[in-house]
């Protein structure tokens, strides 16, 4: 009930099988967050960050004579109706959705503590080996420069899980503070398929959040108060299609994080150049070092890997293909891109990103600069997890 607050029209008939509800806006489950006690929800639109360049909405293919494009991917829910001006689109909590993980209400919709972030560098990316989570990603130097926002467009796949309680995502993070301490605050969004979470084996669009580590704060979507929802058009945690599929169509969608110079808070925004919508926003109050600015970025794949029967999960990342394969086959980010102090986009060079793959032959990682096809610092990432290569 805390979740699921009443809704001006409910949207039940969706070829993903989710209810969506429209809520209005003023009465979110996200401004139950103490911290969000006086918080006035941002009415004028941000300042969006000018861009230096143009950014290619449709791209060919890297290589050969294929004329295959990327196209764009968006909400399965909308062939089923939409939400009125004023409201914000929420997918229904269940009582389902929170008993299948077997975990508490309190954990439901939050990622699993991290317990050995000691032993971690405090200049490494925010991953930690030997936990089940197992990476592919492309990061930005800690104190390589301050950071506002960040960009990318990501290609959509509909990778396989192997346990119930197993997940694979695609985001880019904003990270700030110290990465083998309690208060590290971080920003994500991107794609995610979770059987756990959502009951399905959907790619989904998600966001998170935390401002201690994720020990105590934060979660996904709006399963916990936080996260400011100001369009009626974009409901998080809803599918996403269409999807890409192998040597076939390709689609993909853009995604921006950044902070409003004015009042602080970080937006996002979703979809590509000619049709990005502003999602909603992350309030300033609920960080301390985000409060100020980013100072890593990080864009990739992540899977959690369990071991089922002794040998390592068969879950994929991405495409469940290995990055050397290529446009059609492997997943991929293109046109990385973050936000400076005046509010300004500037391409990301390719040797300002280092890559890391946990283990290159269950998943990996390889990246590229293309001018020609618009592409500009990308990589491709993934892999099939289980392998003669991955025991």
């Amino acid at each position: 009930d805390r979740a699921n607050k009443p809704a001006l029209r409910t949207i039940q008939q969706s070829m993903d099988g989710d209810t969506i509800d429209c809520v209005p806006r003023h009465k979110q489950h996200a401004l139950d967050h103490p911290l969000l006690k006086n918080h006035r929800i941002q009415s004028a639109p941000p300042r969006m960050p000018a861009s230096a360049t143009a950014t290619f909405r449709a791209s060919e293919a890297a290589s050969g004579n294929s004329t295959t494009r990327a196209r764009a991917a968006w909400q399965t829910w909308h062939h089923a109706g939409h939400c009125p001006k004023g409201t914000v689109p929420v997918r229904r909590t269940t009582a389902e959705d929170v008993l299948r993980g077997g975990r508490s209400l309190f954990r439901f919709g939050r990622k699993r503590h991290r317990r050995d972030r000691a032993a971690r560098a405090a200049n490494a990316p925010d991953v930690v080996t030997g936990n089940g989570h197992e990476h592919a990603i492309a990061y930005t130097a800690v104190g390589q420069q301050e950071v506002y926002g960040a960009k990318a467009t990501i290609n959509v796949w509909d990778p396989a899980i192997q346990e119930p309680n197993g997940f694979s995502l695609s985001q880019l993070w904003l990270l700030s503070g110290s990465f083998n301490g309690s208060d590290l605050n971080s920003i994500e969004a991107g794609w995610q398929v979770s059987p756990e979470l959502y009951g399905d084996s959907r790619p989904r669009l998600f966001t998170y959040w935390t401002s201690d580590a994720y020990e105590a704060t934060g979660c996904y979507n709006a399963l916990c108060p936080g996260f400011v929802q100001t369009s009626s058009r974009v409901a998080i945690g809803a599918a996403i299609s269409p999807v890409s599929s192998l040597a076939g169509e390709q689609y993909d969608m853009t995604l921006l994080i950044w902070k409003d110079p004015k009042l602080g808070n970080w937006w996002l925004s979703y979809g590509d150049a000619g049709a990005s919508q502003l999602v909603g926003y992350w309030p300033a109050e609920l960080f301390t070092h985000l409060s100020g600015h980013a100072s890593m970025v990080e864009w990739g794949g992540e899977v959690v890997n369990t071991r089922p029967d002794g040998a390592h999960t068969a879950t994929q990342m991405g495409s469940g293909r290995f990055a050397a394969e290529g446009f059609g086959r492997a997943s991929y980010f293109r046109n990385l891109e973050t936000v400076d102090a005046g509010n300004s986009l500037a391409p990301v060079s390719l040797d300002a990103v280092q890559t890391l793959a946990e283990d290159g032959g269950c998943y990996d990682i390889k990246k590229a600069y293309d001018e020609r096809d618009g592409w500009g610092t990308h990589f491709y990432y993934g892999g099939p997890g289980h392998n003669p290569a991955c025991p």
